[in-house]
């Protein structure tokens, strides 16, 4: 068990990391005054007729506002929960390519590494299983290595902590207390552009990207936008390969002058060979023992595979009210297929002299159809009472999965390996019945509201509430020995109720204070020993910190404490399809973190999480495993970039970044696997040849730190951390 007392003995150093930020920055805005140089400013009105804030092309590593838990562009700082975004321009210097790689240099956020484009997302203790896309969602699956490549973005955004009232909470998805990812998607321009990059790297890493588009006629009330990105990686892990390519296109029509059209299509495919992590050694008496092999050492067969296929159609129609409101209709509908076969280790590796060595491995194999189909309808809108102006925002929402999934019931490989001499070519590939079929079909309906009252004209209420419908059905049906045996749950809730509630008091014209309190409440379709399906899962949230964004939003800065509780989680067993209900869980922490210009050419990305994580209530087992251990107590992120200002230098750019983590460990079968921490440093030169060709030089891992990125059980999900890597890219604009 972690002890947990963050929340107290953090709120002095929070309130110094968010007050020396600000000090920071007003520094900065001296120096460059007295230089008679004046800071860029961002906009902050400056919303694209979609209804969508843009980064792309603002050199910016921040964004004072967001769409992601409103109904329409707001401040960030009016929002009374934590929010962090990466720009379309962090994504590019940092040279991110999928969903993971922006999430792994987010403020507080842990990835469980796996195959790229198949590592687990988390946030605050939790993973977060859907991501949406311009406010819709779908279904993110780790095993099914559902995360998109980043080329269709111009930003992500992620909103900590519970989000049910407007992305649901009786649904399963989007539900949990860890919180949501939002992908804002490219947008149709009325200006032409053509924009490319090229791209090799170590491990014979080459990425390859096109985007074009403008006006389609004259009066640019007919745009398009079409483009495509190719990528093609081997790993410094022997065998392992990824090959990603994506397309994408978007249309947007002026039907007047206050309403827009906008449809998008994106289709992805993913092919790999993939790499399920080493085995690790068991000491004895609950200790367990990291490998020291090779970073390169590969435990799997030439066989493995894994292939998916996924298309995304999503249309939006929005009207700009003529008080400053608007209504808005979406709809998004995904379809994906998904293939693997992959061999993997089983058990421990032995240290006895006599079979040094080794193990035994398991395989697993699946075919799956998902489709999901979600919609929403608002309208928001501000209004005038008691001398103030407020704003109020109802809408409704729906959406629905339906995945069906063949797999294997007998997943054994026969033999013994030896990881010091391990041969892929010696792993047969077996036979494989799929034997077991299984059909899930949630659907959830909601109406929500939302009001934001001023009683003063510093003092901001947030209130609102939703009623969720929903229902699910599970069959799975095996056949074995000429018979076929059906399991079946369902699940049937009417008219649950979600309330939410924050404040949001401006301190100053920059900085203000804010609290909020969410609720989560999550329908399980899993059953117990008894055939009985498990209670909701359910929690809350308190969060209160502060928020500052300066020189018209060109910096942004926040600080953050929470407590969360959830109980009632479903844990799998040793027992297939058996699950049992975890006790309570708590996760307190605080954070802090500082995005955006802090002079004249100078961009920083900088935040640091302290979590605790444990249970409050569970059984015996479940207190000795913990909750959430992988997640560790510190987690530091820091990104900054340097444009030289003098003219002799003018066009060079220099940057880097630290990546820190606090040890951390998973205990699983009675045996517990610790990763002491690492420190991983990055550095990056650029030239800008002129207004339409750039080059970056980036080396990562600068020191060649060996560590491990995740640690899993004895048998597999022990995975090294990657190496020194070097990458050169060529960008060209017009």
């Amino acid at each position: 068990m972690r002890a947990r007392h963050a929340c107290g003995a953090g709120l002095a150093a929070l309130t110094s990391a968010f007050l020396a930020s600000t000090f920071l920055a007003s520094t900065a805005l001296a120096e460059g005054t007295d230089a008679e140089v004046r800071l860029d400013t961002v906009n902050v009105e400056a919303v694209h007729a979609e209804g969508q804030v843009l980064t792309e092309g603002r050199d910016t590593y921040t964004s004072a506002v967001t769409t992601v838990g409103v109904g329409m562009p707001t401040p960030v700082r009016e929002i009374p929960q934590s929010i962090s975004t990466v720009t379309r321009e962090r994504i590019d210097d940092q040279n991110f390519t999928q969903l993971e790689d922006a999430m792994r240099r987010t403020t507080g956020m842990v990835i469980l590494a796996n195959d790229q484009g198949r590592s687990s997302i988390f946030s605050r203790g939790f993973e977060i299983d859907t991501l949406l896309v311009n406010g819709l969602p779908a279904p993110l699956s780790s095993i099914l290595g559902t995360q998109p490549d980043l080329f269709i973005f111009d930003r992500l955004d992620v909103l900590k902590g519970p989000a049910g009232l407007f992305y649901g909470g009786a649904g399963g998805n989007n539900a949990g207390p860890g919180g949501v990812i939002n992908g804002t998607l490219k947008p149709a321009l009325d200006k032409g552009f053509f924009n490319s990059d090229l791209s090799y790297g170590s491990w014979d890493f080459v990425r390859a990207e096109v985007d074009a588009g403008g006006k389609l006629n004259e009066q640019g009330t007919v745009r398009a936008r079409i483009g495509g990105a190719y990528q093609d990686r081997d790993s410094f892990v022997n065998y392992n390969e990824n090959q990603v390519w994506v397309g994408y296109g978007t249309l947007a029509f002026d039907i007047t002058e206050d309403t827009t059209v906008s449809l998008y299509a994106w289709h992805q495919e993913r092919d790999m060979l993939p790499f399920n992590g080493l085995p690790a050694i068991n000491l004895g008496n609950g200790e367990g023992k990291l490998l020291n092999v090779p970073r390169s050492t590969f435990v799997g067969g030439l066989w493995n595979r894994f292939d998916n296929e996924t298309t995304d159609y999503l249309a939006e129609v929005k009207h700009d009210l003529a008080n400053g409101g608007e209504a808005k209709a979406s709809l998004r509908y995904s379809d994906r297929y998904i293939d693997y076969k992959y061999a993997y280790g089983r058990s421990a590796v032995s240290t006895n002299p006599a079979t040094l060595g080794n193990f035994t491995m398991q395989y697993t194999a699946a075919k799956v159809r998902e489709t999901s189909l979600s919609g929403d309808a608002h309208v928001a809108t501000p209004f005038q009472a008691f001398g103030q102006e407020h704003n109020l925002t109802v809408g409704a929402d729906f959406r629905t999965v339906d995945q069906t999934q063949l797999s294997p019931t007998s997943t054994t490989l026969p033999g013994t390996y030896n990881i010091y001499n391990f041969n892929p070519y010696a792993v047969a590939e077996p036979f494989t019945l799929y034997n077991r079929e299984s059909v899930t079909d949630p659907t959830q309906y909601g109406l929500y509201a939302q009001a934001k009252i001023n009683p003063l004209e510093q003092v901001h209420v947030i209130l609102g509430g939703r009623f969720s419908w929903y229902d699910a059905t599970s069959n799975v049906t095996t056949a074995s020995g000429g018979s076929l045996t059906t399991t079946t749950s369902s699940v049937d809730i009417d008219n649950e109720f979600l309330p939410y509630a924050g404040f949001v008091v401006d301190l100053t014209k920059e900085v203000s204070f804010y609290g909020s309190y969410t609720t989560t409440f999550v329908p399980q379709t899993e059953l117990n020993a008894a055939g009985d399906v498990l209670a909701p899962r359910q929690g809350y949230q308190y969060e209160t910190g502060l928020k500052g964004s300066f020189f018209d939003g060109a910096l942004n800065a926040s600080a953050a404490m929470f407590l969360i509780r959830d109980n009632n989680r479903a844990l799998a067993t040793d027992v297939a399809n058996v699950y049992v209900a975890s006790g309570e869980v708590q996760v307190t922490g605080w954070e802090a973190e500082v995005s955006g210009k802090l002079a004249p050419g100078w961009e920083i990305y900088a935040g640091y999480t302290y979590t605790d994580t444990e249970y409050l209530t569970a059984t015996a087992a479940q207190l000795k495993t913990g909750f959430s251990t992988y997640t560790p107590r510190h987690n530091y992120n820091l990104w900054t970039k340097y444009e030289f200002q003098d003219p002799t230098l003018k066009g060079w750019h220099v940057a880097g970044g630290l990546k820190i983590l606090s040890s951390f460990y998973t205990t699983s079968g009675g045996v517990t696997l610790t990763e002491d921490g690492y420190t991983v440093v990055d550095a990056q030169v650029g030239y800008k040849f002129n207004d339409n060709w750039k080059a970056t030089f980036t080396a990562t891992n600068v020191f060649d730190e060996v560590y491990y990125q995740r640690v899993g059980s004895t048998a597999l999900f022990n995975f090294y951390g990657e190496p020194r890597g070097y990458w050169l890219k060529v960008s060209a604009t017009y």
